[in-house]
């Protein structure tokens, strides 16, 4: 088969290899698409240390071409959502319900070979069948929607909330049609006026440069308050989470999603005094189930999302074109 082989940072080679063999409790998914994020341009640059030679790709789904002995739940054929972590199980956090930060959680594409190639074994478990009113590149969605929906959870929205979504990537722009549909209304903030007005085509009520001010004249006017009631953060920069903490009410929550590669100064002041809930959001645990279900019911659109398409042998350009101030998500297709 044909795979996308990281041997070393920016060494990255499309090449034929070996099908991967499928062991007792795991399926075989002839991969039908994968996403490039963040953490994919991190590895293959070398920012994020991994064990090579690495097949990446942890956002992709496909169908499944061969199941293992054990596998009662997937049937050979099945259009599959791929949930790429998996915990240990046994662990104290694991008992506790904190799957999605076991301290031994396998990360498919980062820890494992991943999507970047045209077959990939899985564990039966990170198996999700796909329902027939999911398009293909709206399935390709599920994983960052999934992390967006437990963001939006951990901050406990209540219908006619005011919310601002911080940052109009991928999670951005999910994360501002999960808040429309748990019925809050939504500000989306960015220095892009290109994905400004991507935003209010999704649904914000209100989009707004973030100017010196840095948004907190619009969060202010748009809430008819000190700031909005619940503030999600998906930029992933130390700016945007002290951005973030001046945007929320007193009393407000601020969801943390982005994962800042640098310390940031946070006014603990301005967190005391003002009362502020600060709110950490580590992937998921389980909303894949909630996530195939907001795309099954038409609830969040994802074809504006999905701006470049590569195939496989191409996967260094998608991963080029990742970092471009156009794009949006990337997807490759084997």
């Amino acid at each position: 088969m044909k795979a996308a082989v990281l041997h070393a940072p920016r060494d990255l080679r499309v090449e034929a290899t070996r099908e991967p063999s499928v062991r007792s409790g795991e399926v075989l998914v002839r991969v039908r698409a994968a996403g490039v994020c963040g953490t994919d341009y991190r590895i293959w640059s070398g920012e994020r240390p991994v064990r090579y030679p690495l097949v990446m790709g942890h956002e992709f789904i496909g169908e499944a071409a061969a199941v293992g002995e054990g596998v009662t739940r997937i049937r050979p054929g099945e259009r599959l959502a791929i949930e790429p972590n998996y915990s240990c199980g046994v662990c104290d956090l694991c008992r506790e319900g904190q799957s999605n930060l076991c301290l031994r959680r396998t990360a498919i594409g980062i820890d494992v070979a991943g999507g970047f190639a045209e077959l990939a074994a899985v564990p039966e478990r990170c198996c999700w069948p796909a329902p027939d009113a999911i398009a293909e590149e709206q399935l390709l969605l599920v994983e960052p929607l999934a992390v967006v929906v437990r963001a939006v959870g951990r901050g406990a929205p209540r219908s006619g909330e005011s919310a601002a979504v911080l940052g109009v990537g991928t999670l951005g722009l999910l994360a501002l049609q999960v808040l429309r549909a748990r019925g809050c209304r939504v500000l989306v903030l960015s220095r892009s006026e290109r994905r400004l007005a991507l935003a209010r085509e999704l649904g914000a009520e209100a989009a707004a440069p973030l100017g010196a001010d840095a948004g907190v004249g619009a969060a202010r006017a748009f809430a008819g308050r000190d700031g909005v009631d619940l503030l999600v953060e998906t930029a992933g920069t130390p700016e945007a989470v002290e951005v973030a903490l001046g945007l929320a009410r007193p009393g407000g929550r601020v969801v943390l999603t982005g994962l800042p590669h640098a310390p940031s100064s946070v006014n603990f002041f301005r967190v005391v005094r003002r009362e502020l809930q600060i709110l950490g959001s580590m992937i998921y645990q389980r909303e894949f189930g909630e996530a195939l279900d907001l795309l099954a019911e038409g609830r969040v659109r994802t074809a504006p999302l999905i701006t470049h398409r590569f195939p496989l042998e191409a996967i260094a350009d998608a991963l080029e074109t990742h970092r471009r101030p156009e794009a949006i998500k990337v997807a490759v297709f084997p």
